[in-house]
């Protein structure tokens, strides 16, 4: 479970650009503006960036635990 309450737009981009990545289709496009919205929130809630960023590949790649 993340320490993070991840907001619903970021967590949908995170699941499109992983989607994205599976397929062989991530863009710059899709890669930065999921990268833009991720440092926005870290930002936001005065974290880490970095550890947002595993903390929320995380939650979308292995929801499970």
């Amino acid at each position: 479970m993340s320490d993070f309450d991840f907001p619903a737009d970021l967590l949908a981009a995170e699941r499109d650009a992983w989607a994205a990545i599976q397929a062989g289709a991530l863009t710059p496009e899709l890669a930065g503006a999921v990268q833009d919205r991720l440092t926005a929130y870290a930002a936001e809630a005065g974290v880490d960036r970095y550890k947002v960023e595993m903390a929320l590949k995380r939650a979308v790649r292995h929801p499970e635990g």
